[in-house]
């Protein structure tokens, strides 16, 4: 009984792992890579010197 639940186990632990070094999803690293940056919205601003803080009490 434990020898069949150790040479299972063993098993499936060899079979995994042979799945996982002979698997198929390899990243392909394409070589044009655009080194500008995108701006999303270019007329957008930010104020940050007009907002009121709430008092935090500390």
């Amino acid at each position: 009984m434990l020898l069949t639940i150790t040479l299972t186990i063993t098993s499936l632990v060899i079979f995994n792992l042979l799945l996982l070094k002979f698997s198929v999803n390899k990243i392909k690293r394409s070589s044009n890579i655009n080194k500008k940056p995108v701006i999303l919205h270019p007329n957008a601003s930010v104020d940050l010197g007009k907002q009121k803080l709430a008092p935090t009490g500390s």
